[in-house]
């Protein structure tokens, strides 16, 4: 595991995703631990290297059996910034990892580009700290467990009992108590408010419709503070990037990759890439050879269009993206798109299983004709790639 180790203690980080893209670093909250940010991990991924640690006292990193302060979490980050070795990055962190990265933008530390600040807060009412520490002293995590879960995610995400809310509830269940207790302390102490007037980093402050941890008004007093903030209002509660990971995904996007003013002719190379890359060289060079005065125009509109807008888009994963392909162009029957999308699927790695239940489903909603149609040319495609793969090894 790599750690970083501030005055002795040992914060816990990965890094995630390709080595030359722009380093995104992410910040937990209270009472979790990194896997909070698995949700939105794979669309995060195409466009950054991810760079995650666990808050001291949680997860895998240390728990010093103390009172914390939040510039202690903030020299964490600095540590763990200075372990990966980037010397760019843009910071995102959610309640109290929003917390400690304002007291990190508050050193107006060079490495720092954009900020995110999701569902936090600069102040609480006084008292709340004190009696949620007693609580988990006296009766450790699992005398707030409902309480902070009610509060992390809305009635409705919660009555769904969703593989993703279990995992949430077992991460909060197995923070170190010692370790909650100090985050408490460090949030209870902490003065952030007169310094947010320093921030210069372009910041983002996000915030839920329905967060009762970190109400709208909290999030609009940062964002009145930090000179140029922008601020987005989404739905749900205190963990959007759990319960809504494509609404949250589309703020942090829209604020770190904007793409509104993309010209048409940078829209054409970047679908020009993508087309390559999903269908491959050869098939895009021959058709690039075929083109014709008469075809021309088209043959730009669909780069720019299909590969430009819709395959660049991150809202779907590729697979996600393959298979409905795959689906529409066998129930419309327009075999030869299906062919170049089996073929490129099987070429990217797509496991034959999935093919097979793609048919299937096609037979169920689209009809058995059209699915015993897909059966057979896939069948040929599965044999022609086999056979390539041979000659491959035997070479």
């Amino acid at each position: 595991m790599p750690f970083a180790s501030n005055s002795g203690v040992r914060i816990y980080w990965r890094r995630d995703g390709k080595p030359s893209f722009p380093a995104l670093v992410l910040g937990n909250s209270l009472g979790t631990d990194m896997s909070v940010w698995e949700p939105a991990m794979p669309r995060l991924l195409r466009h950054f290297q991810v760079i995650r640690f666990d808050m001291r006292g949680h997860g895998a990193s240390d728990a010093p059996r103390a009172d914390y302060l939040m510039d202690d979490l903030a020299d964490d980050l600095a540590t763990v910034v200075e372990a990966a070795n980037i010397a760019h990055f843009d910071y995102c962190g959610v309640s109290m990892g929003g917390m400690v990265g304002i007291a990190y933008a508050q050193r107006r530390a060079p490495r720092l580009g954009h900020l995110v600040l999701s569902n936090t807060a600069v102040s609480f009412p006084e008292g709340a700290w004190a009696a949620r520490i007693e609580q988990v002293r006296q009766g450790g995590m699992a005398a707030i467990a409902d309480t902070v879960l009610e509060r992390f995610f809305t009635a409705d995400f919660r009555q769904r009992a969703s593989v993703v809310f279990e995992r949430a509830r077992e991460s909060l269940l197995s923070q170190d108590s010692h370790g909650y207790i100090g985050c408490c302390a460090a949030i209870r102490d902490m003065r952030l408010a007169q310094g947010l007037r320093l921030i210069d980093a372009p910041t983002l402050v996000i915030t839920g419709c329905d967060d009762v941890s970190t109400p709208p008004s909290r999030g609009e007093e940062i964002a009145a503070a930090i000179p140029d903030a922008r601020i987005a209002v989404l739905p749900g509660a205190h963990i959007p990037m759990v319960e809504r990971p494509l609404a949250w995904s589309d703020a942090v996007m829209d604020f770190l990759v904007p793409t509104g003013n993309i010209s048409e002719a940078h829209r054409y190379d970047i679908g020009l890439a993508r087309r390559r890359e999903v269908l491959g060289s050869a098939y895009v060079d021959a058709r690039l050879a075929a083109r014709t005065s008469f075809t021309e125009d088209f043959q730009a509109l669909i780069t720019q269009l299909a590969w430009g807008k819709l395959w660049t888009s991150t809202r779907l994963d590729d697979l996600t993206r393959r298979v409905t392909v795959l689906a529409m162009t066998a129930a419309m029957g327009r075999w030869e798109e299906f062919d170049l999308h089996i073929a490129a699927a099987l070429r990217a790695g797509v496991e034959v299983p999935v093919l097979q239940e793609v048919l299937t489903m096609v037979s169920v909603y689209a009809g058995v004709p059209a699915a015993n149609t897909g059966f057979a040319r896939t069948s040929k495609l599965i044999a022609q790639a086999e056979a390539d793969s041979r000659k491959i090894s035997n070479l």
